[in-house]
């Protein structure tokens, strides 16, 4: 069984996702299970950050449940952290998947020790399933019940930079248009680096620096980073700062690469200069010129995005320019 939880405003397109659980239970062969909060008025939500953390406790326990998928992503799911039950997930592991807002609960829980899979949500990723390619459907399958000891990512032939207007009934599961696929950039590197994932939303985990929910220095220790930036199109100027934070921590130091997703309403020429910025601070503020960076990656806030695994083990290869998993991403 699945269950999916919200994390922001679900309340006023329920036909999102119920489409989204239609398709889950259509191509994958799943029972969706909802809990009280899944619906709940987005105010009442706002106010009781503490009824969502009890779903996701409940949610670890209920030995029915295999997985736990967002709804949707918000702006304040750092709330819910505090009343997480850690010796609840630690001994319940199970898959927990979302992104955007959703990147606070999947870093913490990779800590307490679970792997923690970034990918889509109900309302925006499987809802649109229906205009993805089919690889999409055998990418899911293969990442969250089916594994194999390996997989190598390959890049979707076409994307799409958000939705339209949820609130007509007639964009329901729809895409913007859809563009072609000009490729992973390939910034700098040439060796084979491998080291565990971890990462998320570069915006949601400035959130976490400072609270106790951040991860430890030595945690950084031969990670392969990996960010994405949401649909506010954060500028290139905040992307500098937040990256030159990571450097001043030292933790350019302690990564063996670095993985950006695909900037969401960026034009061609401001990717280029966003680049152009994250290779400014890494190799030249930083002097890792022999990091391993890509970017223009198919996951974050376009779609279809992939599933990035959170604690599993991930190898780059500059020279073949491969990037794949070397562990199954579920055991």
């Amino acid at each position: 069984m699945q269950y999916f939880l919200p994390l922001g405003r679900p309340g006023k397109i329920s036909l999102c996702l119920r489409a989204g659980v239609r398709n889950l239970e259509a191509n994958f062969d799943l029972h969706v299970k909802e809990y009280p909060t899944t619906r709940a008025d987005p105010d009442l939500l706002h106010e009781n950050p503490k009824i969502r953390a009890d779903d996701v406790n409940s949610a670890f326990s209920d030995r029915e449940v295999a997985g736990i998928i967002s709804s949707i992503g918000g702006e304040d799911s750092i709330r819910i952290l505090p009343y997480l039950n850690r010796d609840t997930i630690r001994s319940n592991p199970k898959i927990l998947m979302g992104y955007s807002d959703t990147t606070t609960l999947l870093a913490y829980c990779n800590q307490l020790g679970l792997v923690t899979f970034h990918g889509p949500s109900i309302m925006a990723g499987f809802s649109q399933m229906e205009n993805f390619p089919a690889t999409f459907t055998t990418h899911v399958a293969e990442m969250l019940f089916h594994p194999k000891p390996s997989h190598q990512y390959s890049q979707f032939e076409v994307w799409s930079d958000g939705y339209p207007d949820w609130a007509e009934a007639g964009n329901i599961g729809k895409l913007n248009p859809a563009h072609k696929s000009d490729g992973w950039k390939w910034q700098q590197g040439t060796s084979l680096a491998k080291g565990e994932l971890f990462g998320g939303n570069i915006e949601v985990l400035e959130w976490l620096k400072g609270t106790e929910f951040w991860p430890s220095p030595d945690f950084w220790k031969d990670k392969i980073l990996f960010l994405e930036t949401s649909e506010e199109k954060p500028s290139r100027a905040y992307i500098r700062r937040c990256l030159r934070n990571y450097g001043v921590q030292g933790i350019f130091e302690k990564i063996t690469g670095l993985l950006f997703g695909r900037a969401r309403d960026y034009s061609d020429e401001e990717k280029k200069a966003l680049d152009e910025n994250i290779a400014a601070v890494v190799a030249g503020e930083f002097r890792r010129r022999d990091l391993p960076i890509v970017t223009n990656m198919d996951f974050g806030h376009t779609d279809p995005q992939f599933i990035l695994p959170l604690g599993a083990r991930a190898e780059i290869d500059c020279e073949k320019r491969r990037f794949q998993l070397v562990e199954p991403s579920v055991h």
